[in-house]
């Protein structure tokens, strides 16, 4: 066992850690990171395969330098991330960094605690969505049922918005969908700064996000919305150092007191984003 000093982060003195998938076809796939090299790639040769063509045959390498985890891109075609960042040549992997091998995710857990910190990671998992960080669409199901049951029973009002990126498969046929993957990133980071703390943002298809605003009735949300579609567009969205031109389309409903449940008030507020669509898109409609 090689000692390190005093650390501020968990320890990787013992040189065990793990990885766990958070984005890709094999989600919740955890795989022991020791003091032992391993490579990441296509090829069933590797230590940890990801059968993608967006991932090389070799794509990546770690290992335990005696006191840090390092990571060393292979020459691979697409690169290789660590927290958005390109590996030039070696990154160090810290506690909690995320790992992009073509269009997977994996987070590098590391520390005395490992076993515990996965069971939490696995728990957030249930509610996240792995690429975007936003919640996913089994927690926005559960909390449009919480506001359904409050607004019913306390005669509370509160909006739904539900928009969807403008012709997102053109950007993945121009692109790729390692770009489609960047943009819709980008979105969920951009939007998360500009939120209510009450306010539940998820990610619920492919480009397709939800936005519930509690206590908000239709001219506020509306507000909210056109300035949300202002701030999509007047962003720069960037992959591989080429603009992408990205809008959304808005669909705004309030809750009524004759709807039966949430699916009621999702119907109104995706007819609504459809309209928008329909109406030359980059729009709001309420």
């Amino acid at each position: 066992m090689t000692e390190v000093g005093e650390a501020r982060e968990p320890s990787s003195a013992i040189g065990s850690g793990c990885l766990i998938v958070i984005y890709g076809r094999e989600m919740g796939r955890r795989v022991q990171v020791g003091t032992e090299p391993l490579i990441i790639g296509r090829s069933p040769q590797t230590q940890i395969q990801i059968d993608q063509e967006s991932v090389s045959r070799n794509h990546c390498r770690i290992r335990f330098s005696g006191s840090e985890f390092l990571v060393q891109d292979l020459g691979s075609t697409n690169g290789t991330y660590v927290n958005d960042d390109l590996v030039q040549e070696e990154a160090r992997l810290r506690h909690g960094d995320q790992l992009k091998v073509g269009r997977t995710i994996l987070k590098f857990i590391v520390g005395d605690d490992v076993e515990v910190q996965y069971h939490e990671e696995i728990y957030r998992l249930m509610t996240t969505d792995g690429l975007t960080q936003l919640h996913n669409k089994r927690y926005f199901d559960e909390m449009i049922d919480r506001e359904v049951a409050r607004a019913k029973r306390y005669k509370r009002s509160f909006s739904l918005l539900v928009f969807d990126v403008d012709h997102f498969k053109n950007i993945n046929d121009r692109f790729g969908h390692l770009a489609g993957d960047a943009i819709l990133r980008q979105l969920g980071a951009v939007l998360l700064g500009r939120l209510r703390v009450n306010d539940v943002l998820a990610r619920i298809g492919g480009e397709e996000f939800a936005l519930i605003t509690p206590e908000v009735g239709l001219e506020g949300a509306a507000e909210l919305a056109g300035k949300i579609n202002r701030l999509i567009g007047d962003t720069r969205f960037e992959f591989d150092g080429a603009r992408v031109d990205v809008t959304v389309s808005v669909g705004v409903a309030e809750w009524q007191p004759h709807y039966e449940d949430a699916a009621d008030l999702f119907q109104a507020a995706d007819a609504k984003m459809y309209e928008a669509k329909r109406s030359g898109r980059d729009q709001v409609c309420s």
